[in-house]
């Protein structure tokens, strides 16, 4: 999770009217986890969703809210400009998009560029995909002649880059400078790479590795010029939509920027607010509460949405940077802080049932201890995975796969039907350490039912060293179910894509197949940079336990 650090004398300043003992009461009802105190400052976390908390202009914002302060869709006012990116054909190839803006007649102190250039990083980070989607470019508007350029150009194309004296070529940049080697892998394949120049020629960024030291922003810079280029076009928006909305807070004047790509016009940054429904019936059964049409206005007010009834549902009005907002529920959220998390009473459940432990789980973690006594070690993974990992590293097909729509992350996309791409990740994950090493995991696996979602317990173990074989894996599948279950399954040789011929089979009970064990494809092990034989077995649990 990231963390920003707020200092408590630009805080109370921003928030207002609040003393330091309420504004820091107050952060953990929107949702912001106090990570470290001091005298001078605090460290909170705070949810990747929400990428406008990663300033303290955005927090005091959100604060202010909840105070009631300042309620509402906070205002927001732009000009239009005079400022022209025309955007040539050769980047569909390599960065095809680019939105843009102009901040205007503003100051930041040491600090205010601190918690610019931290939001910076934490967009690249998160929306950005560590910038392979979106990358932030933030110059010295004063040196800068429009229009302005965005095309590619040879990698023996030079400038100097932020932070030098000499010019380089934009190859020795990847090869010699620290940012360069870092984010090369971006453009590993491409002949050409994407330039930003100014009427002059002179060269603004080649994004998205870095800007040139002509732009550079100093404590004396007043106005701006921001450029985002991204891989897709919504992503950018909305980066710049947030970046928009804290330098207006942060006193510029934000201008607006037309990109021509070939004759169509963009004009941005776009704060258009969205607008979703909200019934109040839905958000009261949700909540437990009894609130009309006007005090739902009212709690959504303070968490700095507009609310108008309509004829049967309340029209939500949600400010542009407010991304993480894209389901009735987020409002009821919303909704939710608004009315003050400390003002909902605890229930207890109406069934008068008494706890007890799971038989299932006590089953599972006996499954567990069997398999440490073993020597082996437990690992956890995620249900949600990454579609790369699940299926394409391990060569499987991706037919009826179970994923995530519009997915914030895509490390985790897919449910997993398997266990053994995940024990496989880890294992690559663990190359410098000594071997020979044997990991388990117990989780869930789901699967595609009609209209349905199956899951089922599973148990899958993973053994890598240079002796690893097709026997190692059986003899520890056998000990464990006969220790446990006391039960002996058959294997039957087949063939199994991510298994090596002659050397994988089907573990069989009661004439049904309830998994697999074999030795890895050696295919399969390079992807996953490994230099190890990897064995493996997998199991249905929930047919041993008929459940």
């Amino acid at each position: 999770m990231p963390v920003v650090t707020l200092y408590y004398d630009r805080l109370k300043k921003l928030v207002g009217k609040k003393g330091l003992k309420e504004i820091l009461e107050m952060m953990p009802y929107v949702a912001l986890d106090i990570e470290e105190q001091s005298n001078k400052y605090v460290k909170v976390e705070y949810n990747p969703n929400r990428p406008d908390f990663s300033t303290d202009y955005g927090i005091a914002r959100a604060l202010r809210g909840m105070f009631g302060i300042e309620t509402g869709v906070p205002k927001y006012q732009q000009s239009k400009g005079n400022v022209l990116v025309n955007v040539d054909a050769s980047v569909k190839k390599v960065r095809p998009f680019i939105v843009s803006m102009v901040a205007l007649e503003g100051r930041l102190d040491d600090e205010g560029i601190r918690q610019i250039i931290a939001m910076q990083e934490d967009i690249h980070e998160g929306i950005g995909r560590k910038r392979k989607k979106v990358s932030i470019g933030i110059h010295n508007y004063d040196v800068v002649k429009s229009p302005i350029l965005y095309s590619t150009e040879n990698p023996s194309s030079k400038f100097v880059p932020l932070n030098s004296n000499k010019s380089m070529s934009m190859k020795e940049i990847l090869e010699n400078i620290d940012v360069g080697r870092q984010y090369a892998w971006i453009l590993k394949g491409h002949k050409r790479f994407p330039v930003i120049k100014d009427a002059e020629g002179n060269v603004l960024s080649f994004p998205p590795i870095i800007n040139s030291e002509l732009t550079k922003v100093t404590e004396s810079t007043k106005n701006l010029f921001i450029d985002i280029t991204a891989t897709d076009l919504k992503a950018a928006e909305d980066a710049l939509a947030i970046l928009a909305i804290t330098l207006y807070e942060a006193k510029f004047k934000i201008q607006t920027v037309k990109v021509n790509y070939g004759g169509k016009i963009l004009e941005t940054p776009n704060m258009k607010e969205t607008v979703k429904d909200l019934k109040p019936d839905y958000a009261n059964k949700l909540l437990g509460l009894k609130l009309n049409a006007n005090e739902i206005a009212k709690c959504l007010a303070k968490s700095r949405i507009g609310a108008n009834m309509g004829k049967n549902s309340i029209k939500c009005r949600i400010p542009r940077y407010r991304i993480d907002i894209m389901h009735s529920i987020d409002l009821v959220e919303e909704l939710a802080i608004g009315y003050g998390i400390y003002n909902m009473n605890a229930t207890y459940p109406r069934s008068s049932s008494a706890g007890a432990r799971d038989t299932i789980m006590s089953i599972l973690d006996k499954l567990r201890e069997g398999l440490s006594g073993l020597g082996m070690i437990e690992v956890m993974n995620f249900s949600l995975v990454s579609k790369e990992v699940q299926y394409s590293m391990m060569k499987r097909g991706m037919s009826n796969i179970l994923a995530v729509e519009q997915t914030k992350s895509i490390e985790h996309e897919v449910l997993r039907d398997s266990l053994i791409p995940s024990l496989m990740f880890t294992l690559s994950k663990n190359i410098h350490e000594p071997y020979p090493q044997r990991i388990f995991e117990v989780g869930k696996v789901f699967f595609a039912n009609e209209n349905n979602v199956k899951e089922y317990w599973s148990v899958a173990g993973a053994i890598a060293h240079k002796d690893a074989d097709y026997t190692e894996a059986k003899s520890y599948l056998q000990a464990l179910l006969d220790s446990l279950f006391n039960i002996k399954v058959e294997t039957r040789a087949v063939t199994n894509v991510i298994l090596a011929d002659g050397k994988s089979a089907e573990v069989v009970f009661n004439d049904k197949n309830i998994g697999m064990i074999g030795e890895i494809k050696e295919t399969i092990i390079n992807n996953f940079k490994m230099r190890v034989p990897v064995s493996v077995f997998e199991i249905n649990m929930s047919y041993l336990l008929k459940i």
